[in-house]
């Protein structure tokens, strides 16, 4: 008896966004389906996983984590290669000197710095300010001058900092995120500002805003769903791809950064409880039709790709 599989028929697809130069570039979007639903369209390409790197020594971060990189974490240019040899597609990097808490540093240090990791590696880079608008604002220009010809990502640009950061990949020749505060709405509007300054969408990549396992990712994750359903029903201005900061959020949580368990329980070993927080939520945010992955442990990212190839094969890259 012959089965009849139904199909959902799109009429769109997610923009395609590529990071780099030369023969390490990557492209992430492109897809003309639901994740990994290749009955019904296509998925040209495979999600793309960053390892971050500040260029401060992340005195927040927990041990566990500190101690998988061993003694690069105070020179971004020596933590950028380890990532690259940890299997990281991308480079992420973190302008934390520049926040007024942790240095202030001026434009024209934290835009060295990018330098030099971005000639220190061979793959993509994207570049993170510091988390204060304002101050990112100031520093991108330069930071974006000293990048041209690399093809960077930049971000975040939000709704108060948005036509600085778009100038500069404007002028420069890089991409941007675009970040807003779990709201679709908020979302769109964000991206109708930075298109109408003829930023093509095809250089914009979207930040939701997610939480990590346990803590709203439930919501982060009804979000994304709904930005690609308007991609692939036809509404350009969601049909950009999405990157998500999974390590920030991970490694936040108590369960991935405390040592131990609460009285009454037992949670098991740190490591594995802390790798399977971070991992657990890049794979539901995955599903959720994420595309480019900010992760900080590099077992979280091996196990991650692991998990990709896994639920890929068949799939053509």
């Amino acid at each position: 008896m012959a089965v009849t599989i139904l199909k959902e028929r799109w009429t769109s697809k997610v923009a395609e966004v590529t990071i780099g130069e030369g023969p390490k570039a990557v492209k992430v979007g492109g897809d003309s389906t639901l994740p990994y639903l290749t009955f019904e369209g296509q998925v040209p390409n495979a999600p793309v996983v960053a390892l971050e790197v500040s260029d401060v020594y992340p005195e927040d971060w927990p041990e566990i984590l500190k101690n998988a990189w061993g003694d690069v974490l105070s020179d971004p240019v020596a933590w950028a290669k380890k990532a690259v040899e940890f299997g990281a597609d991308a480079v992420a990097l973190r302008l934390d000197s520049a926040h007024p808490d942790k240095g202030n540093a001026s434009a024209e240090d934290v835009a060295r710095t990018a330098k030099a990791v971005a000639d220190a590696i061979d793959v993509p880079l994207i570049v993170l300010g510091c988390g204060v608008e304002e101050k990112d604002a100031e520093i991108f220009p330069t930071v974006g001058e000293v990048l041209q010809g690399k093809n960077c990502l930049i971000g975040c640009a939000t709704q108060e900092n948005y036509n600085s950061i778009v100038a500069t990949a404007l002028v420069n020749g890089h991409s941007v995120i675009a970040s807003s505060p779990l709201d679709i709405n908020l979302a769109k509007q964000l991206n109708i500002l930075i298109t109408e300054m003829n930023l093509p969408s095809d250089r914009i990549v979207i930040d939701p805003l997610i939480g990590a396992l346990g803590y709203g990712i439930e919501y982060a994750y009804s979000i994304m769903e709904r930005a690609r359903l308007g991609a692939l029903t036809g509404d350009k201005m969601l049909a950009m791809p999405i990157i998500c900061f999974v390590g920030q959020e991970s490694w936040k949580a108590k369960e991935a950064k405390d040592e131990g368990s609460p009285e009454g329980y037992d949670w098991g070993g740190q490591y594995t409880r802390a790798i399977l927080w971070e991992v657990m939520t890049a794979t539901t945010l995955l599903q959720a039709g994420g595309h480019l992955f900010l992760m900080r442990h590099p077992d979280s990212l091996k196990q991650f790709k692991d998990h990709v190839a896994a639920i890929s094969k068949g799939a053509q890259y």
